[in-house]
């Protein structure tokens, strides 16, 4: 224990002291970039929303209210009328008008975009008036505000101005201007970035919104290290920490500083498997995951009880389904296990499916962004091995993990899906397991591409009756369920630790909302 306790008192000197109502938030990775359009992330709109609106976005409750738009019209399925918000300004100072959001909505749909996935029913956007933006879909399209409390608005002549109209996108090496620099019209402004050190966030006292936080300065740091995190926190360096160590949170709780404030995360976490029978598996002939008994085999050797008692530490419980409960497409029939934990079973499915003295196979994992997910697959790995199964795992940097996995490099990977801004479980279907194409798959990690699953995803897009659409959603999930392309764990378990005298809400979006928090 003794090089990581100097570890962390070395990483501690680098943080100096805060100035008034600054809050310091440490968190466990670094967002890939300040393009927010740049990256379909949780983790990077946790910090970009701070800076960036949309037309709509989520109240408390996570229900939708109007954002920078204060009203919309259905004027025909397939075509949507928005009134903008008059008297928004940018951070620069340039006014808001329906020329931004029309810029960015083109900018979010371009093919290929990591928001193409959000924006791919958006056939054309244009501005009827300075304050009224027209927008126009390939079809009926139930879940269209969903989608849109997530795509930003950018000034368009900002971007015009940096080269920026298209998003950058760090899964694929690409950068620019919006990587480092932002121009929003949220409560803070970005004063600095210093990519893996610190990005700092001014109060916007140009915000239009009726403010109630008291806070001049958010500064966030990516401190990777667990126990530097909570030695922060416990010394006063830091102020909010994001996640917090499950087997610290008693720890915290007990200490008079600090103080835990706990939610149920939307997100689960589940491990995929990329099943394309020309995947190049190190030392296998044939990629043994293109096998569906393979990979029941390797459901059977995965004890989800043992996860969540152990790495977990009890803050959760086993799931079998991907998506939380409070997620419009749950079925509370799919919600048993898809197979039982039987490692004698998974032997017989190996030997069946011609593989009687096991294989090698790789895992990523990465070391941030997921609570303990380094630990969980640690985890993982050990059960397989039990069954004949030697696992190479790889760990790292989130940011070299989303390369990798996203260019389909990966055998097996850990991945999380919160399913939001949508709250819809339509996200993770057309994210997740459509085929990848210019608009849809964009986190199709797994390379499944099944033109019934397709024809099936493209028919929820469409259908505005709910029970009819629910019943659409239930067949997409049992015959994924069926399919064993991945292995449901658990929700991540939600605790954000503080130091007293910060108020700050837990969203169970993963949001961090400062506009929400006060500072005695």
């Amino acid at each position: 224990m003794r090089p990581l306790v100097l570890l962390a008192s070395a990483a501690l000197l680098a943080f100096p002291a805060a100035a008034q109502n600054t809050v310091r938030w440490g968190n466990n990775g670094e967002i890939s970039t300040m393009d927010p359009h740049g990256a379909f992330s949780t983790a990077n709109a946790a910090v970009l929303g701070n800076i960036y609106e949309s037309l709509v976005r989520h109240d408390r409750d996570l229900k939708f209210e109007p954002a920078l738009a204060t009203s919309w019209t259905v004027v025909a399925p397939d075509h949507w009328r928005f009134e903008i918000r008059q008297g928004v300004r940018f951070h620069d100072g340039a006014p808001l008008t329906a020329t931004d959001v029309v810029a960015s909505l083109r900018r979010a749909s371009v093919p290929n975009s990591p928001y193409a996935s959000v924006t791919h029913m958006i056939r054309e956007v244009d501005a009827s008036g300075p304050f009224t933006v027209e927008v126009k879909l390939r079809g009926p399209y139930p879940v269209l505000l969903n989608d849109l409390a997530g795509v930003s608005i950018l000034n368009d002549a900002w971007m015009r101005a940096n080269d920026s109209t298209e998003p950058t996108d760090p899964a694929r090496g690409r950068g620019g201007y919006t990587s480092l620099n932002a121009n929003g019209t949220g409560p803070f402004r970005l004063v600095s970035r210093q990519p893996d050190s610190e990005t700092v966030l001014d109060r916007w006292d140009g915000w239009w919104d009726r403010r109630t936080h008291n806070l001049d300065r958010v500064v966030f740091r990516p401190v990777a290290n667990d126990a530097t995190r909570v030695a922060a926190l416990l010394s006063n360096q830091l102020d909010v920490i994001t996640p917090t160590p499950v087997q610290d949170v008693d720890r915290i709780r007990q200490s008079p500083g600090a103080k835990v404030v706990e939610a149920q995360d939307l997100r689960v976490m589940f491990l995929g498997f990329n099943i394309a029978p020309d995947h190049s598996v190190e030392g296998q002939a044939k990629n043994p995951l293109a096998d569906r008994r393979v990979r029941e085999a390797l459901a059977r050797a995965t004890d989800v009880e043992a996860i969540t008692r152990g790495p977990m530490r009890g803050l959760t419980k086993p799931i079998h389904t991907l998506i939380a409960q409070e997620i419009q497409g749950y079925d509370a029939a799919l919600q048993t296990p898809r197979v039982p934990h039987d490692p004698e079973g998974a032997k017989r499915l190996l030997a069946d499916a011609g593989f009687a003295e096991g294989f090698t196979i790789g895992m990523d994992c990465p070391t941030d962004r997921f609570v303990n997910g380094d630990r969980v697959c640690q985890a993982v790995a050990a059960m397989w091995a039990r069954v004949g199964v030697k696992v190479t795992l790889t760990t790292m940097r989130y940011p070299q993990y989303m390369q990798r996995f996203l260019n389909n490099r990966s055998d097996v990977f850990l991945l999380g899906w919160a399913n939001t801004p949508q709250l819809d479980a339509f996200s993770i279907l057309n994210n997740v397991f459509h085929t990848r194409t210019q608009r849809q798959g964009s986190w199709n990690a797994g390379r499944v591409s099944d033109a019934g699953f397709d024809a099936l995803v493209e028919r929820i897009a469409v259908e505005m009756d709910p029970a009819a659409r629910q019943r659409l959603l239930t067949d997409a999930f049992r015959r994924e369920r069926e399919a064993i392309w991945t292995i449901p764990l658990y929700r991540e378990p939600m605790v954000i630790a503080m130091r007293k005298g910060l108020d700050m809400p837990a969203s169970a979006d993963g949001r961090m909302r400062f506009w929400w928090a006060r500072v005695e």
